[in-house]
């Protein structure tokens, strides 16, 4: 069928519409990003911290806890990852958590480590959304995992879990993965650092109401 010009112009306008819906929708994301950086010879954008509020920066707290030192604890609630370090201490990074339906607690351990780690969705995510490809190479710009994952794994089997860097910086501090911790990518990769075979995890659904006796934050250190 032969369109009118009536249909032509009204068509174009909404072309007009979803460009400019979409072009600041770009922008606001590109402005996550500042620059590259190469790691491991791969080359990927790095965040702009800037952009990023202060307390989802990677710091140096004080900490108060039971929990042995190098253990990994992770406040769901708040979007907190700390480890655990001397002198009543931890690391803090800000994370993206698991969104409604997805969320887990409890107890596990990094089993596995890897660099600029290959994608595959799990097959009840790839039901979820059958267009997903089955699996994605790392380091690749459309890895979801970024330049690290790290496995989380519980009396010896796989949870589904990890600790992982993201494509999308502005989802750090909200419920926004199917479970996983998402990290900024240059914390993915300290975390990696920090990390070895074996470091004990323990995921909670918050502890801020037990600040007083187990947890307190005072006054933070950046950590560069």
């Amino acid at each position: 069928m032969v369109g009118t010009r009536r249909d032509i112009l009204l068509g174009g306008l909404a072309l007009l519409g979803a460009a400019a819906v979409w072009k600041p929708a770009f922008a606001a994301a590109s402005s996550y990003f500042d620059g590259t950086l190469v790691d491991n010879g791969v080359t990927f954008r790095k965040t702009n911290l800037a952009k990023i509020d202060r307390k989802w920066h990677r710091q140096v707290v004080k900490y108060f806890s039971s929990e042995p030192i190098g253990t990994v604890v992770v406040d769901t609630r708040h979007h907190f990852l700390y480890v655990i370090m001397e002198n009543k201490t931890a690391i803090r990074y800000g994370v993206g958590v698991g969104r409604e339906g997805f969320k887990w607690f409890g107890r596990a351990t990094i089993d596995a480590k890897s660099l600029w780690p290959r994608w595959t969705p799990p097959p009840e995510m790839r039901k979820r959304h059958p267009e997903l490809p089955e699996f994605v190479a790392g380091g690749t710009p459309k890895n979801p995992l970024g330049p690290r994952a790290m496995y989380l794994h519980r009396d010896g089997v796989d949870t589904g879990y990890r600790f992982h860097g993201t494509l999308e910086p502005w989802s750090i501090g909200k419920d926004a993965s199917s479970g996983c911790i998402r990290m900024f990518n240059e914390d993915a990769i300290d975390l990696y650092q920090r990390c070895p075979i074996g470091t004990a995890v323990q995921v909670l659904p918050h502890i801020a109401d037990q600040a007083e006796s187990t947890t307190q934050v005072s006054q933070t250190t950046p950590v560069e």
